[in-house]
């Protein structure tokens, strides 16, 4: 525990974008949640813009949306 599952539209990213990302995230959740980094795991899930609505926005936008805590704009 925790775990951070980013779904997100295809995007090519280095090496080095991913680990400043993955730090960035780790450290934040690392304070908030008082846990280990080692406690921390993080995916990145591509998902293709025509399935969007099937995977992501209808089972975990609008089905769970009492557990976001920010909302999109579309």
């Amino acid at each position: 525990m925790p775990h951070i599952n980013i779904k997100h539209f295809q995007v090519e990213l280095s090496a080095a974008q991913k680990t400043e990302l993955v730090q960035a995230l780790s450290s934040i959740v690392q304070q908030t949640f008082a846990c280990p980094d080692g406690a921390i795991s993080i995916a990145l899930e591509p998902v293709a813009p025509e399935e969007w609505r099937q995977r992501v926005y209808h089972p975990e936008l609008e089905l769970r949306k009492e557990l976001l805590c920010k909302i999109p704009n579309y």
